[in-house]
């Protein structure tokens, strides 16, 4: 079945952002005397910030009154961080037109604030080719529960199986096939070689990699 939709996740797939979260969530959790280690953050990329610092201030035994103060004060911090030093991700324009060439429509679909996708399409200057944008940041479960892909599947007027999502996170793929789409995983290379991304459609080492021909037999 033709593919009538694509759903783009946004961090460490369009942007090169999650060493920025990564700084950005030690920086503010040092501050409160918690210290979050590269492995440890790891295991939790793909969840909303909410999520994200609910999860770590339980694990480590901290005030959880604190998780709506530093929730804000990561997100303002990546925000000015991403403005001052921008990274696409290779790839990001290619695929874009490759997609606009097949007459597939795209959405970004990201657990990230709205405030953050919108500046992040902004800098990437791929506004125009959107339909729209989608964050999890206000719906009852973020990814890997697939609530905010059905949402963007019905934004878009199409059935999830006709839906093709990108992703980089293991969170982010299990929100996908959850929502009975299809997924293209691109892993960071730390990653590449787990067997974890077994239950995606397909895998890449870059968006670069993307083919009319891979996009066609979806």
């Amino acid at each position: 079945m033709k593919i009538q939709a694509a759903f783009l996740d946004m961090d460490g797939l369009l942007i090169d952002s999650e060493p920025l979260w990564n700084e950005a969530a030690k920086e503010v959790f040092a501050e409160h005397n918690i210290h979050l280690t590269n492995e440890l953050y790891h295991t939790t990329t793909g969840l909303r910030t909410k999520e994200f610092v609910q999860y770590w201030l339980q694990y480590f035994k901290a005030d959880e009154a604190l998780q709506p103060i530093l929730e804000q004060k990561i997100t303002n911090l990546v925000l000015r961080k991403i403005i001052q030093q921008p990274m696409p991700m290779p790839g990001v324009h290619y695929l874009v037109s490759l997609l606009r060439q097949l007459q597939i429509s795209m959405a970004v679909v990201s657990s990230s604030p709205m405030q953050l996708i919108n500046e992040v399409v902004q800098i990437l200057g791929i506004q125009h080719h959107l339909q729209f944008c989608v964050s999890a940041e206000d719906l009852p479960y973020g990814k890997p529960h697939p609530a905010v892909y059905l949402q963007a599947a019905e934004l878009m007027n199409v059935v999830p199986w006709q839906c093709l999502c990108f992703e980089d996170s293991f969170n982010g793929m299990l929100a996908a096939k959850a929502a009975r789409m299809k997924c293209i995983v691109v892993p960071t290379p730390a990653e590449a070689k787990h067997k974890k991304w077994g239950a995606a459609d397909a895998q890449l080492s870059s968006l670069q990699n993307c083919t009319q021909l891979l996009l066609q037999g979806m």
